[in-house]
């Protein structure tokens, strides 16, 4: 199992961009597929994107869907959020997890499914 540390986070006014960064050490070539949730205060854990590591397949969620972006850089075993047009709804705790084996595309937005987690990274949306 790996270590995965996130960064990139902080504040910004709303319409504005910010680009996370998710560095993945360790046993990283066992990763599947990893993907980005999102804690919002008092809210659970949700789904915001995923990307599978061999064929760069992505998953959204609706509420991201054409603002975000989410890539794979192979050679820095980094993965990154490109966040464009932020609202503040999109205030939260940004996570990113990664899952070691084979994961349908029907689960990738499942958080139960993924083995490991960052330890999260503060993104604040002023409106």
């Amino acid at each position: 199992q790996g270590q995965l540390a996130e960064s990139g986070g902080g504040l910004v006014q709303a319409g504005g961009s910010l680009r996370l960064s998710c560095a993945a050490s360790g046993r990283t070539f066992s990763n599947y597929a990893m993907g980005w949730f999102r804690q919002a205060p008092g809210k659970d854990r949700e789904f915001v994107a995923a990307i599978r590591w061999n064929d760069r397949s992505t998953y959204y969620a609706d509420s991201v869907k054409g603002r975000f972006t989410i890539s794979v850089d192979n050679a820095k075993n980094t993965m990154y959020l490109q966040m464009n047009s932020l609202e503040p709804e999109d205030t939260a705790v940004y996570y990113c997890g990664a899952r070691t084996r084979y994961l349908t595309a029907q689960t990738m937005s499942n958080m139960r499914q993924y083995d490991y987690w960052g330890q999260g990274t503060q993104v604040t949306v002023s409106s």
